[in-house]
């Protein structure tokens, strides 16, 4: 998560909302991001999508079974459905999304939404002051 954590910082350093995401696989890092939707004029920038593009270039499949991914915040829905067709084996995030969350927030699409045909588990709150605390710097410094 302090990986993650870096590439949120690197996010704010390029005038995006602080989100930084990474990929694991048997200890092995697959890729990494970091929002962009602002520079890649892409609305579907995130940080977990970002992440996940990554990974699957340097594996050459866009499935990622076995594979963990380590985000700052909690994912939306957007991303929660990308991990869940890349089959993500387990989302770990820092800061609950109350606004937008997947993972139980507000929505419970990972773990719980039997209508998908591949469960993803979620573990909440790993380094969540810090994750939060990058957020809040943010967009404190934006008002």
């Amino acid at each position: 998560m302090r990986r993650a954590l870096e590439l949120g910082a690197r996010a704010a350093d390029e005038g995006e909302v602080p989100v930084g995401a990474l990929i694991l696989r048997d200890g092995e890092l697959l890729g990494e991001g970091w929002n962009r939707p602002i520079a890649s004029h892409d609305p579907t920038a995130h940080a977990e999508i970002q992440a996940l593009r990554a990974a699957a270039t340097r594996v050459e499949n866009y499935r990622l079974p076995g594979a963990d991914l380590y985000v700052t915040l909690e994912p939306c829905p957007m991303c929660a459905a990308a991990i869940v067709h890349a089959r993500i084996r387990r989302v770990i995030y820092g800061a609950s999304d109350p606004k937008g969350g997947a993972c139980g927030s507000v929505f419970d699409l990972l773990p719980s939404d039997t209508r998908f045909n591949h469960r993803t588990a979620c573990e909440g709150a790993v380094l969540a002051d810090d994750c939060a605390a990058l957020l809040r710097a943010f967009f404190r410094a934006r008002r």
